[in-house]
């Protein structure tokens, strides 16, 4: 937290988070912070991969980083204490802990060493200061398992689910427990959920192209890639973010935005974006494996999970997906490793030579 402050002050220097499994030395390697910043006023440099899978980093200013924890309290109804329950290595981790500075008030901070525990989330919350509003974000999955062990969330004033598409199941089984949801949609390049339930934070401008493609400015879009002048200028047009995202305006009316999904290739499971390419990588990498595309299929409990439709090259030695995880755990993170194996004779193949997922989805109904 001082060092976030410091940050956020300029006091300090910007302040890259790395991740805790594997890739760490590609982050470090196609982000160099050896080499100076683009912009002195830049105080995070958050990694994403988006969906190629390549390490890149956003460049998020003080400004930017304050203006959203600002409009965010101020669409919430007034500052407040936050429970942190996502990794600080992603921007939903990170702007909980700049709300908090914001507000000035302090966070309780679930340890997420071990992995997410409901016991340990209700926990936490019983250590919040009674005389302040109390927030939390979370992922779909998180909420789920919340609700699954009775944990009582009516004590906050509201919950922030993103990550990932909340089922409307889920929505109204939340409501019904008397949990106070806002869902939010953002990204890393717009410092995190910038559209609460549908409509813009204040100050923040949504278009969406003719092609459906969502474009969002305003003071909450990040200063482009950290030493990618060429993927700033596809990302920001007359400073405005062109995301990977596809969207609509609600036909009922109501000037509320609706994201339909993703122009690129990413799995989201548990609130992670899990990009395709990275994994169809690793798992090549395995010996019995002669071919693979990675899919997503629809989940009660990640939203989506990932799937790897393989090309054997042996069906005697056909690699079952508790060892394909096991060969990726030092490389991907846990929300990427596969949790269904899909054996197939032969990989549909484009014309260049990569997987066909649209011919990949036909042969195998359910995956989306």
């Amino acid at each position: 937290m001082p060092a976030l402050a410091a940050a956020l002050d300029g006091a300090g220097p910007a302040l890259l988070p790395l991740p805790t499994g594997g890739g760490r030395g590609a982050v470090v390697a196609a982000l160099d912070p050896t080499q100076p910043l683009e912009r002195e006023d830049v105080a995070l440099v958050v990694p994403t991969s988006g969906s190629t899978g390549e390490p890149k980093g956003v460049l998020l200013t003080a400004a930017a980083l304050r203006h959203s924890a600002r409009a965010t309290h101020d669409r919430l109804g007034g500052a407040g204490q936050w429970l942190l329950a996502l990794p600080v290595t992603h921007i939903a981790g990170l702007t909980v802990l700049v709300r908090s500075l914001v507000a000035r008030t302090r966070p309780e901070v679930l340890d997420l060493y071990g992995g997410f525990s409901a016991d340990a989330f209700v926990a936490a919350t019983a250590r919040m200061t009674s005389e302040v509003r109390h927030y939390t974000a979370l992922v779909p999955t998180q909420l789920r398992r919340l609700l699954d062990a009775g944990a009582d969330l009516s004590t906050y004033d509201g919950i922030l689910v993103g990550g990932a598409a909340l089922p409307a199941a889920l929505a109204d089984r939340a409501a019904a427990a008397g949990a106070h949801i806002v869902t939010t949609y953002g990204m890393s390049e717009t410092c995190g959920g910038c559209v609460y339930d549908g409509v813009p934070l204040d100050g923040v401008e949504v278009v969406v192209q003719d092609d459906g493609r969502v474009e969002v400015g305003g003071p909450v879009v990040f200063a482009g890639y950290r030493l990618r002048p060429d993927l700033t200028e596809q990302a920001l047009v007359d400073g405005r973010h062109l995301t990977q995202d596809l969207g609509r305006w609600a036909p009922d009316g109501s000037g509320r935005l609706e994201v339909l999904g993703r122009a690129d290739d990413v799995v989201i499971s548990g609130g992670v974006n899990v990009p395709a390419a990275t994994v169809e990588r690793v798992l090549l990498d395995h010996p019995d494996v002669a071919a693979c595309a990675v899919v997503g299929r629809p989940d009660p409990e990640w939203g989506e999970r990932v799937v790897a439709v393989v090309q054997p090259r042996d069906w005697a030695s056909a690699p079952t997906a508790e060892l394909l995880r096991e060969h990726a755990a030092d490389r991907l993170e846990p929300a990427a490793l596969p949790r269904e194996v899909v054996l197939v004779g032969q990989l549909p193949v484009l014309a260049s030579g990569k997987p066909d997922k649209g011919a990949i989805r036909d042969l195998l109904p359910g995956l989306g």
